[in-house]
């Protein structure tokens, strides 16, 4: 088997945020490895870091100190204009609340991001149209989100972290407004997208139900990750 490559490889991250006087290590000296095409899970719960961490490698927060490389840039030394042109052309993003536009349908929803990299409309058209047959929503392309039920919603969400056609994958929380039925369904979409797309999806949860969907799973308590667990495929 080919040796894999890492997309992400974190060096001993802190990130230390003032309070009054006190000062609070969110993150604690974290290292970790990602590889293209695997989905890894971050789990812990509220306060233990697992959000922060996912905002540094993401570029929405600068770490204290430590280095971050993804696809072999150094995040911690780009300015900002640089990290929103980064996160652009590299990152999706799956959010817990969905974040779709009410005024726009599914496809229009889904499209949304290639606009913003200047693709013509027939053409981002066409790349939504196809990502929303892979995530089983054909039959409802025309449909805008209160047209849709919560699992649907983020089915659309999951397409329009998909048609950018991302290195990178970040989902914080991606079910947490779902039921556990349609939590499953999500979890089975992404596990798939990941196999078959050979993409690689960085998942922050609390729960470690979900967290057992991964390929590994970080556990971090007190910015400090003390466990990797590796599931077998």
């Amino acid at each position: 088997m080919a040796e894999k490559s890492p997309v992400i490889i974190v060096k001993d991250l802190y990130k230390i945020y003032r309070i009054g006087e006190q000062r609070v290590k969110a993150l604690n000296g974290i290292d970790l490895t990602i590889y293209k095409g695997e989905f890894c899970a971050i789990v812990g719960t509220s306060g233990s870091g697992k959000s922060t961490l996912l905002n540094m490698l993401a570029g929405l927060e600068s770490p204290t100190k430590g280095e971050i490389i993804i696809d072999r840039e150094h995040m911690e030394r780009k300015s900002e204009n640089e990290l929103v042109r980064f996160r652009r052309e590299h990152i999706g993003f799956i959010f817990q609340s969905f974040n779709l536009m009410g005024t726009m349908n599914a496809i229009e929803n889904v499209a949304l991001p290639l606009a913003f990299r200047g693709m013509d409309k027939k053409e981002r058209l066409k790349k939504a149209n196809e990502v929303l047959d892979l995530v089983g929503l054909s039959k409802h392309k025309e449909h805008r989100p209160t047209q849709m039920s919560g699992g649907q919603q983020q089915r659309v969400g999951v397409a329009r972290a998909l048609v950018v056609n991302p290195e990178i994958i970040f989902a914080d929380e991606p079910t947490g407004n779902l039921d556990s039925n349609t939590s499953q369904e999500v979890m089975e979409l992404m596990q798939k997208v990941v196999r078959e797309q050979n993409q690689t999806l960085v998942m922050v949860t609390h729960d470690n139900h979900l967290a057992g969907y991964a390929d590994r799973i970080f556990h971090i308590i007190d910015g400090k990750i003390v466990k990797i667990e590796k599931r077998d495929s």
